[in-house]
């Protein structure tokens, strides 16, 4: 099983893993959280990332990181830890990618990654009134 870790701010990580615990009828395993505000600065940021990131790291199925925004300082603290085929990200976190990674994960890691940005993006709608049931 893949493990997965989520790094954004505040307590975006641990809020997407209780929805998608509710969606699911109990807590994922091997699947974690690191909230940046938690940290002073990036430096122990990182290290408590490669803590979760070993711990995480079961029977060489590597670890798939979901980072918030792009460019911002957890994605770039990710950004540190890649390693091709143990190691992969994708920042955009939201729920319908979590839910797909969730029921993908014994893919191999570079299906999943690619699995992850499919679905946060295929979950992405405009709704328009005409379209809604009301």
């Amino acid at each position: 099983m893949i493990g997965l870790l989520i790094v954004a701010h505040g307590n975006l990580g641990e809020s997407l893993i209780q929805c998608a615990t509710y969606v699911l009828g109990q807590r994922p395993e091997q699947l974690r959280a690191l909230d940046l505000t938690a940290y002073e600065d990036a430096d122990a940021m990182l290290e408590v990332a490669r803590r979760k990131l070993a711990e995480l790291s079961q029977e060489n199925d590597g670890v798939l990181v979901l980072a918030d925004v792009y460019g911002a300082t957890p994605c770039n603290t990710v950004c540190k830890l890649l390693r091709p085929g143990r190691v992969e990200a994708v920042a955009g976190v939201n729920l319908p990618m979590l839910l797909k990674v969730l029921n993908y994960r014994s893919e191999a890691l570079n299906l999943l990654a690619d699995r992850a940005a499919a679905g946060g993006q295929a979950g992405v709608f405009h709704i328009r009134f005409d379209h809604c049931d009301v």
